[in-house]
């Protein structure tokens, strides 16, 4: 399977592939941004191809990566189920509920989810 362009209640997205490249460095978010950059508005990600060490905070990696895509202006989905990372961590918990609250980062269990923050 590889990334697709798709329009979801008329903006466009770019829907990764759950068995693309991982993305374990700022390198691999700005490729990303540059895949999507001038095509689509939100780049929807399977936490599938998020390193592990994404959701351990202190790591660094998810605000290194989630920086890029607010410098960028380019919206970021991570969709998949998260709750084994969220049950070890309140920071996490904390920063996902901030996260969906706004219009630039999101977490969400599905792409029904995705949709309903687009409208």
């Amino acid at each position: 399977m590889t990334d697709r362009l798709e329009q979801r209640h008329g903006v466009p997205v770019l829907i990764c592939a759950p068995d693309g490249p991982p993305v374990t460095t700022e390198q691999d978010a700005l490729d990303l941004i540059g895949a999507a950059f001038s095509r689509s508005d939100v780049v929807a990600l399977p936490v599938a191809r998020l390193d592990p060490r994404f959701f351990t905070l202190g790591t660094g990696l998810a605000g290194a990566i989630m920086q890029k895509f607010v410098n960028y202006r380019v919206r970021l989905a991570i969709v998949g189920d998260i709750t084994g990372h969220l049950a070890g961590s309140s920071a996490l918990r904390a920063l996902v509920e901030e996260s969906n609250r706004g219009r630039q980062i999101w977490f969400v269990t599905d792409l029904d989810e995705f949709d309903a923050h687009l409208t």
